[in-house]
């Protein structure tokens, strides 16, 4: 994505300062793979759409906020859910890309070490920067009187994205394996991975699930997120071609259908409170083969993607979401909030901080999505510098905000 730090140097803040779609169109390599980049953008959008349309709040009596999800009043719309759970294919576009990447480096002739350094360093600095930030807000707010409480559900949310840049920095530091993986194994260098994840869910769900111990389902985490990963680097590769991607589509569908009607695994694919099962948290088989289903997807129309984002009008966009990808997922939840704390001190409004009770509030959120997206806009407008290299923050600053970023962290996670 050279082209895209290029642009980004020559447009400060692009995603939100306005650059026409010629413009960015004409700055766009001709070889540019533009489907990867559409598919990237597409998985990312669904991160906060899907939080923004599920996740509500409940007001107690003391005017504070407390998570809530549609789900729990409004079960039938689970399904919902397997669109908007797009995580494979983020995972399977950054394997994919980091093929690239590590291609080019390693031509240019940088090591793999320092290659790893870079993109690590790229994904750590607007995490640090979102928890840095909400660490000085915390004392604020509350010297301002918001409730504690409000305080420590404002904190979850933030946090609860940010487990995703944190697996994904693992499996990405495992991609020099994956692509030795690839190379010997090809597209059945996944399969390995979907295993484990079938063996652990048989063992926690199974016959012996009273015997197994509660840690056990931490072991999918890892193989259950690297397997569309996994498949991205196949397919940069070039070890996954149409043949294997119609196998993914209409074997994960299968897999997908039966895990269902035969298995009962949970319908939702994000976590429901009061269920004892969840799909995501690790994931599940279930995840994966909805992965495998959009990966073939994915790979099969990545042709037919690539022509339609010719057109300057859609690729403009989707280029410039690519450039603030881990804004977005940082700052998301935080444009949510803007809103829904300072409207719990006037009381319930509907969408916003009343009890997500069923298809009314559900139209009432809809409404509220245009403005939940202008508030991150704004956000972002100061906060995608985090993304960019910190150049001219001395050691001390980081060391600083380091110390600010465990600190939230710690009160997120119910520590302190």
């Amino acid at each position: 994505m050279s082209w895209l730090r290029t642009t980004a140097r020559r447009r400060r803040r692009p995603l939100f300062g306005g650059a026409s779609a010629v413009a960015v169109a004409d700055r766009t390599p001709a070889d540019r793979d533009r489907a990867l980049d559409g598919l990237r953008a597409l998985a990312l959008l669904a991160v906060p759409v899907g939080h923004w349309l599920i996740g509500g709040f409940t007001l107690d009596g003391g005017g504070a906020l407390h998570n809530a999800s549609l789900l729990t009043a409004v079960g039938g719309l689970a399904p919902a859910s397997w669109a908007l759970q797009m995580l494979g294919i983020f995972f399977l576009v950054g394997g994919h890309a980091s093929v690239l990447s590590l291609r080019r480096a390693t031509g240019r002739g940088e090591s793999t070490r320092s290659w790893l350094g870079g993109r690590l360093v790229r994904l750590g600095r607007p995490v640090l920067g979102v928890t840095a930030v909400w660490a000085m807000l915390l004392p604020l707010l509350y010297g301002l009187g918001v409730p504690e409480a409000t305080l420590r559900t404002g904190a979850t949310l933030v946090i609860q994205p940010l487990w995703f840049v944190g697996v994904y920095a693992v499996i990405t530091a495992l991609t020099p394996c994956c692509v030795r993986a690839a190379r010997w194994m090809g597209a059945w260098a996944a399969a390995p991975l979907a295993a484990s994840v079938a063996v652990v869910d048989f063992l926690r769900y199974g016959p012996y699930a009273e015997a197994m111990p509660p840690w056990l389902s931490l072991l999918n985490l890892l193989p259950g997120w690297m397997f569309a990963y996994q498949l991205g680097v196949s397919w940069g590769e070039r070890r996954l071609g149409r043949r294997a991607a119609w196998s993914l589509l209409l074997g994960g569908a299968a897999v997908f259908a039966a895990l269902l009607l035969c298995f009962h695994y949970p319908t939702s694919m994000v976590g429901v409170p009061g269920q004892h099962r969840t799909n995501s948290h690790p994931p599940s088989l279930l995840v994966l083969a909805l992965a495998s289903a959009q990966s073939g997807a994915a790979v099969l129309l990545r042709d037919r993607l690539a022509r339609l984002l010719r057109r300057p009008a859609l690729w403009a966009p989707v280029a410039l979401v690519n450039l603030s990808a881990l804004t977005i997922l940082c700052w998301h939840q935080t444009a949510m909030l803007s809103l829904a704390v300072p409207a719990s001190f006037l009381g319930q409004f509907s969408g916003l901080t009343a009890s997500p009770d069923g298809l009314g509030w559900l139209l009432a959120r809809l409404a509220w999505l245009p403005v939940f997206a202008a508030a991150l806009l704004l956000i972002g407008r100061t906060t995608r510098r985090f993304e960019a290299p910190w150049t001219g923050v001395t050691g001390a600053r980081r060391a600083a905000a380091a110390l600010l970023a465990a600190g939230f962290g710690a009160f997120a996670l119910g520590l302190a």
